[in-house]
């Protein structure tokens, strides 16, 4: 990003603009950052990626949040000083939206993505040290959150992202550390894994942005 045209963002097949600017300010055009992101996404995972018409309202709540209009995110009822948990069926574009988003506003540091089945091996390996690394400053974004098997170290079971998440609520409350997720469950589901103790942290800690339940997959 040119720190003189920071609402132009320079991609490998163009030059894109987000809306204007206005002194050090950006004035976001949702159109202009729809046509960015539809660009984007074909970039990261390829020409068949697009951005969906149905898709426009959580767009809208996403953006708003990334960019942190805080006009509008208080009349969507969105803190911006949470993080989000982003729900939806299998296939509905959680992960990708995740992972796209960041770079409408590359200037700021976000999170890194990471499998919670990923984190789950990690445990079997290392035991306890997962919890320790993945429960710090760094700001991460879980992915498929809930559907982790069960990790075991040493013939102990441990529910390792329930851990974690308590950790990190700790972390969000003393140092405002943000954390991110995308689930496929809804929240009777997550508190049947996790327990009541770790749904009602995740309350404080994240903002339940979600798509419509009968929403498509679009890997098929």
């Amino acid at each position: 990003m040119n720190t003189l045209t920071p609402h132009i963002i320079k991609e490998a097949n163009g030059h894109y603009s987000l809306g204007t600017l206005k002194g050090s300010q950006i004035l976001y055009d949702f159109e202009k950052v729809l046509n960015y992101l539809d660009a984007k996404g074909k970039l990261l995972f390829g020409n068949d990626f697009r951005i969906y018409p149905e898709d426009r309202a959580i767009l809208f709540k996403l953006i708003n949040y990334f960019i942190k209009e805080k006009n509008n995110c208080k009349k969507l009822k969105i803190d911006v000083n949470k993080g989000i948990l982003l729900s939806g069926p299998v296939g509905c574009g959680k992960t990708s939206l995740m992972k796209l988003l960041p770079a409408i506003v590359p200037h700021q540091k976000w999170y890194k993505i990471v499998p919670t089945r990923s984190i789950v091996f990690a445990f079997n390996h290392t035991g306890y040290k997962c919890i320790e690394r993945f429960g710090s400053y760094n700001s991460y974004c879980f992915d498929d959150l809930g559907i982790e098997p069960i990790a075991r170290f040493f013939a102990k079971d441990c529910n390792v992202l329930g851990e974690i998440l308590l950790s990190l609520h700790e972390l969000f409350i003393n140092h405002k550390v943000k954390t991110f997720a995308t689930t496929n469950l809804n929240a009777f589901e997550l508190e049947g894994l996790y327990g009541k103790r770790v749904r009602s942290r995740m309350r404080q800690l994240f903002n339940l942005i979600g798509f419509d339940k009968d929403s498509f997959d679009k890997r098929k």
